[in-house]
């Protein structure tokens, strides 16, 4: 018997130490595969199922390696997660003393230097915000580690957070004064010495990219690089292989001037009046674009006058404040360092303005994504796989793509492409819950075509039924922002005008953490969602027993980044449609559908209103890749589903 068969045996190291271990086959295989891999040196890409158990095949081998190991993960929770629970879990099980560490992006620690300015600056909008700096001061005297999901006093996103960490842009390094107490430069030491490093996605590319938070000198000594939630990666990394400059950063350096000059340069009054004037500037250009959460194309907004000339203002606000800082940088490090970032905030712009970056000017898209208060001038390359090739070119070592969604049926053609991974072994497990026994598809009839006018009223009047029969516990899933309120409009008048007490949620009405723990602990509410509900989120048993979903989750073709790709697969004489829209729409099916089953002993409705899942050709592809549940077309067969299912008092007869 192999070290891998015997830790995950029924009377194993793994069985003693987790309560309610079963072993599965497929968590066996996936060991052995990433085993072979890591002692090869090798690529390797893999889908498991929900329930596979994929965090301890991956961990069991990574630390049976001996090796040294980054695991990046999706969300700054599952890290969390990893290095609280599952890493320290399996260390003790297989009484191996790999020692582990926790790095995250620097805005998640404390600053003392940047705390003690905004401390004695008082600059806060409100007097709520000076509370939560003065529970962040005392919190920071305490503290070891400086993680602010540490200091549960104050919201994650208190605007006196802003004031208490730095960035990128303001961080002094070996220059601060506060240098021997820093949090951020304590957790990068840690992550060197030890065995295991757990990050995420954001920070390992923006590490990779800026060579700015410690990553640049993890990775030569790195021996297995493993990514959980994989799908994510094309996304981030586009991120990250762009460039963005951002109206929050323009804002944040007018902030950090005006609080340094106070400090150094009190008798300057012309730096404070042009950190007010780029302040402005910077508003003034949000202010020039109506409307909020889009993503446009460039073009569009440069041939519009108030866009253009509210740009050439912040490009001539970003210089002068230069000017000013130039002539005051000997009298701080704080004021030097504001002067830097702002040379590279007017070479980002010119660099926007153009159009051009090192990969060249065909190679990217330029483009705006605009949010309620602030705005973003990105570039973005269209091929990412040459760059992501670069980072795995050099040093020999194992790299690990795990996810349960990566695949279209079984193949791994889209993920691969995209990423660059011709080279890479791939593997598929399904997940070993009973979805036959256990769950239902349901496609209702008579739906109207997902373009037309009433689209949102069919599927509110479709999927009634369904949720009346489940007594609320449901995830109605929207994939647009617009049908999401009308929708959630839709059903309110419904519960209204049935007499029906059902708790009804809709995202944004809270933080998503504060959301799922109402929906858990209300055990019968309907919660209506749009994209940040379609994936990594975990809610087991009955209070989760129906997800609607309302279309097939295309990316809206008008999508900048999304348009120019097609336009170049397509100059290419391929086809966009089936190379790159539909694999990317499955994946995305195949995470929103995966919110029903968590657990081998739930049981629940997956209903998708959209008709041209049985409609169209292209349809199978994706029912297909969802997980083997019986299928109907029948709202009876639902009803009668439930009646098994559910307890009798959960029923709304």
């Amino acid at each position: 018997m192999s070290d891998l068969d015997r830790i995950f045996a029924p009377e194993g190291p793994l069985a003693a130490a987790v309560p309610g271990f079963r072993p599965r086959p497929q968590q066996l295989e996936m060991a052995q595969r990433i085993a072979a891999a890591i002692a090869g040196n090798l690529a390797l890409v893999t889908e498991a199922g929900t329930g596979t158990g994929k965090t301890f095949a991956y961990l069991v081998p990574a630390l049976l390696s001996g090796g040294k190991v980054i695991v990046s993960t999706g969300t700054k929770t599952l890290q969390d997660q990893l290095f609280n629970r599952d890493l320290p879990t399996v260390r003790v099980a297989l009484k191996v003393g790999a020692t582990i560490a926790l790095l995250k992006g620097r805005a998640n620690y404390v600053c003392p230097y940047h705390l003690e300015h905004a401390m004695s600056a008082g600059r806060l909008a409100s007097r709520e915000e000076a509370a939560h700096l003065r529970k962040i001061a005392r919190f920071a005297e305490r503290t070891k580690t400086g993680d602010k999901a540490e200091c549960i006093d104050v919201p994650e996103d208190s605007a006196a957070w802003g004031v208490a960490t730095s960035t990128r842009e303001n961080c002094l390094g070996q220059e601060c004064p506060n240098v021997k107490h820093c949090f951020v430069l304590a957790a990068r030491q840690d992550a060197l010495a030890a065995d295991v490093v757990v990050v995420n996605h954001h920070l390992f590319f923006a590490d990779v990219m800026l060579k700015d938070e410690g990553m640049g000198e993890l990775l030569p000594a790195c021996n297995t690089i493993i990514f959980d939630e994989a799908h994510q990666l094309p996304e981030v990394a586009g991120l990250f292989f762009g460039e963005s400059v951002s109206t929050s950063q323009i804002i944040e350096l007018a902030r950090d001037t005006r609080n340094e000059g106070i400090v150094a340069a009190k008798d300057y009054a012309p730096l404070q009046d042009a950190a007010q004037a780029l302040d402005k500037a910077a508003r003034d250009l949000r202010l020039a674009v109506k409307g909020e959460n889009q993503r446009l194309p460039a073009a569009r907004l440069e041939s519009e006058a108030e866009f253009a000339d509210a740009l050439h203002g912040l490009a001539n606000a970003v210089k002068e404040l230069g000017r000013h800082l130039d002539t005051q940088a000997e009298r701080g490090e704080g004021l030097a360092n504001c002067l830097r970032r702002a040379q590279e905030l007017a070479l980002g712009l010119k660099r926007w303005r153009s159009g051009a970056t090192d990969e060249g000017e065909d190679a990217v898209v330029k483009w705006v994504e605009v949010y309620s208060q602030a705005m973003s001038l990105n570039l973005t390359p269209l091929d990412i796989a040459p760059i992501f090739q670069r980072q795995m070119e050099g040093h020999p070592r194992a790299w690990i793509f795990a996810s349960a969604t990566l695949a279209v049926g079984s193949n791994f053609s889209h993920y691969c492409g995209e990423l660059g991974l011709a080279a890479a072994d791939t593997a598929v497990w399904g997940s070993p819950f009973d979805y036959e026994k256990n769950a239902l598809l349901y496609s209702p009839t008579g739906m109207p075509d997902p373009n037309s006018a009433f689209y949102q009223e069919a599927v509110a009047e479709a999927a009634w039924p369904a949720i009346r029969a489940s007594g609320g516990r449901a995830f109605v899933l929207c994939t647009s922002l617009r049908a999401m309120r009308r929708i959630r409009e839709l059903l309110q008048e419904k519960l209204a005008a049935e007499g029906l007490d059902l708790p009804l949620l809709m995202q944004g009405e809270g933080s998503r953490s504060e959301l799922l723990e109402r929906f858990r602990f209300l055990g019968n509410a309907i919660l209506v969602a749009s994209q940040s509900f379609w994936e990594g989120v975990d809610v087991r048993g009955e209070a989760l027993s129906l997800v609607v979903i309302d279309k097939l989750p295309f990316a809206p073709p008008d999508d900048p980044v999304l348009s120019a790709r097609i336009d170049r697969l397509r100059a290419a004489g391929r086809n966009p449609f089936m190379e790159y829209q539909l694999p990317r729409a499955v994946i995305s099916m195949k995470q929103g559908s995966g919110r029903l089953i968590r657990d081998e002993d739930d049981r629940g409705v997956l209903m998708i209103c959209d008709p041209r899942m049985l409609g169209k050709p292209y349809g199978k592809s994706i029912w297909r890749s969802l997980p083997p549940m019986r299928r109907t077309r029948d709202v009876a067969e639902v009803e009668n589903f439930f009646l098994r299912a559910l307890p009798v008092e959960s029923r709304h007869e």
